[in-house]
């Protein structure tokens, strides 16, 4: 099992590796740029880049999810737990290019913006994941029945997407603070036991890792909405997935 895992992220890694350059060169022709005020003069750079972090992504995932079904076996839960994940990563990706494309041309509101993130939580709604038994600090354990995946899920993931998506600004700051963030959830995941959750984690983490050498400083690719909503979707998906909620608001409260 192991060097599937170690398969499954190298495919991560190198497609996000191949990809990256060649949208940039696409990006740029097709006028999909924007000014980096962290340059002088300010350079004009490639926007979107979530898109090859998301392909390296959903393709790596792809791989372990046919050979769980091929070989393993894996149970008909996990798979459903791993599938809706990628179709909320994949809504949260197609919010954030519409973001991208849109919001510097015309302008999206706030509003509107906050309320397209309660899609990326649909799919872990209707499949009821995670525990609705929760410990709260003081009151003890509570089973919060259906308040949970019609509540706290979207609250969770609306709120994780848009908080990661604050923390945008220098470059690569946010593939970093993505490394930092899934790499932390993936290793307490594992340990829990929990290894498809943690394989979710960081084959996104692989793909950033690979996405950050193109945007650290000097950046030649921005990431966009695109990458901030479907990474901070991650995390909260992850968070409930994995049972670790108060690790993800304690992550998020650094």
């Amino acid at each position: 099992m192991q060097y599937i895992i170690l398969i499954t992220l190298l495919i991560s890694i190198i497609i996000t590796y191949l990809i990256t350059p060649y949208w940039i060169r696409r990006a740029t022709k097709a006028g999909l740029i924007g000014k980096d005020k962290h340059k002088k003069n300010n350079v004009k750079i490639a926007e979107v880049g979530g898109l090859p972090v998301i392909c390296g992504f959903l393709f790596a995932m792809l791989f372990y999810i046919a050979i769980s079904v091929f070989i393993f076996q894996e149970s008909d839960r996990v798979l459903i737990n791993i599938l809706a994940a990628l179709l909320s990563i994949s809504i949260a990706t197609i919010i954030g290019v519409v973001d991208d494309i849109l919001g510097w041309k015309i302008g999206l509101r706030k509003r509107y913006k906050i309320f397209l993130t309660i899609f990326i939580a649909l799919p872990i709604m209707v499949i009821n994941a995670g525990h609705s038994t929760m410990n709260f600090p003081i009151i003890g354990i509570i089973d919060l029945g259906l308040l949970y995946p019609l509540l706290i899920i979207p609250l969770g993931i609306m709120g994780s997407s848009n908080g990661f998506n604050m923390l945008a600004g220098y470059n690569g700051l946010e593939a970093s603070q993505g490394i930092i963030m899934l790499s932390t959830l993936g290793l307490i995941t594992y340990l829990n036991g929990s290894i498809y959750v943690s394989i979710l984690a960081f084959s996104m983490v692989f793909s950033l890792i690979a996405f950050f050498y193109y945007n650290k400083f000097p950046s030649k690719i921005f990431p966009g909405d695109t990458l901030t909503y479907s990474v901070g979707a991650l995390i909260g998906i992850v968070a409930i997935l994995g049972n670790i909620e108060k690790f993800a608001l304690i992550i998020f409260g650094l």
